[in-house]
């Protein structure tokens, strides 16, 4: 049995099926395994449709509660603090950010806190409803799940890849939109590399005993010892930094909770996202953002590129891209990856 290439309609259909067999609602299981497949449209496979088993186990295991809705906690107005109920992030990130977005409309800015919900996968998503309106956002998360990502000067994982992610429009043009995990690379990405058979490059990964590795494996599967190995944060001390604070933003001032216990196996994750959504409408320097953030752009685009490249690309770009080319060509899945979603669905009686 060999991967499959197909096209993102019938991609979403499927996952749906197997989403629907796992308790979800038409309407839900449509809405999540559309972000799903959208992820693997905008390149970013690690947090597509490849997520599908660890969904199916987290629902199985009950810490994935299908069909949940957003249970709003404090509504200050222009501050609001709202509990996801560990429901499917695709949902409970989607209906408190569409009230931090009315409110932000409504004030000029809203801070929004939200707490246990399940993976809220590729935050972009979040950033793009933003921009979509006019909005600026700012996103902090952190990752309540086996840690895969070592201190800097540490040797093991201690926490999650923690991801930010800014989302800024610019008038007439595609918006900027900065979606990053604190850690070198994804942890999913690192789960596709494994499942096709290759190697990470030097410098991402260290084993269960501290030392550098190549082996995608090492955070994919328990190791010879029983542990696991754990990637290394992005820019040396910087990055890992800017993954406090998301822990400290995205758990601890949300009221999510903070990763400070022995890992365990469990298949749930749970996201706790601090969010900044501002109207430049109301802020008084609209004319100014506008003019200033298109100079500044057609200024970077001016740069002559850099030998080997195609020149300056400006974040949000490769994701454009990577959909128009995708939905023509229809969305690759590894064999590993599909043998996985076919197994998914079996445990809930659906044939993939």
């Amino acid at each position: 049995m060999g991967g499959v290439t197909i096209q993102a309609k019938e991609l979403e259909a499927r996952v749906a099926a197997i989403l629907r067999g796992a308790g979800s609602s038409e309407t839900e299981a449509a809405k999540v395994a559309a972000n799903l497949v959208l992820a693997n449209l905008s390149g970013h496979d690690s947090h597509g449709v490849g997520m599908v088993p660890r969904y199916v186990d987290a629902v199985l295991e009950g810490g994935l509660k299908p069909n949940t809705s957003i249970n709003v906690v404090m509504d200050g107005g222009a501050l609001l603090t709202i509990d996801g109920g560990r429901g499917y992030g695709q949902v409970v990130g989607e209906q408190a950010m569409e009230m931090a977005l009315a409110r932000a409309k409504q004030f000029g800015t809203c801070v929004l806190a939200l707490s246990q919900s399940h993976h809220l996968g590729r935050i972009g998503h979040f950033a793009e409803m933003a921009v979509a309106q006019g909005l600026v956002s700012m996103h902090f998360v952190n990752v309540l799940s086996r840690p895969v990502v070592a201190p800097w000067h540490g040797g093991d994982g201690r926490f999650g890849t923690n991801p930010c992610c800014i989302g800024i429009p610019l008038a007439g043009r595609e918006p900027f939109v900065l979606d990053f995990a604190t850690s070198r690379v994804a942890q999913g990405k690192m789960r596709v590399a494994h499942n096709e058979g290759k190697s990470a490059e030097p410098g991402l990964l260290i084993d269960e005993n501290g030392a550098p590795t190549t082996d995608p494996g090492v955070v994919v599967v328990p190791q010879p010892r029983g542990g696991y190995g754990a990637l290394l944060p992005f820019g040396e001390h910087k990055g890992f930094g800017m993954a406090i604070a998301c822990e400290l933003l995205g758990g601890a001032l949300t009221g999510s909770g903070t990763w400070h216990r022995t890992p365990d196996a469990a298949r749930t994750v749970v996201n706790g996202m601090l969010a900044v959504v501002i109207d430049p409408s109301k802020l008084g320097t609209a004319q100014a953002f506008e003019q200033e953030a298109l100079a500044f752009v057609d200024w970077l685009r001016r740069s002559p590129p850099a030998p080997g490249t195609e020149g300056v690309l400006i974040a949000g770009e490769p994701e454009r891209a990577a959909r128009e080319a995708r939905r023509r060509a229809g969305v690759a899945v590894d064999e590993t990856t599909w043998a996985e979603i076919r197994a998914a669905g079996a445990k809930v009686g659906v044939a993939a």
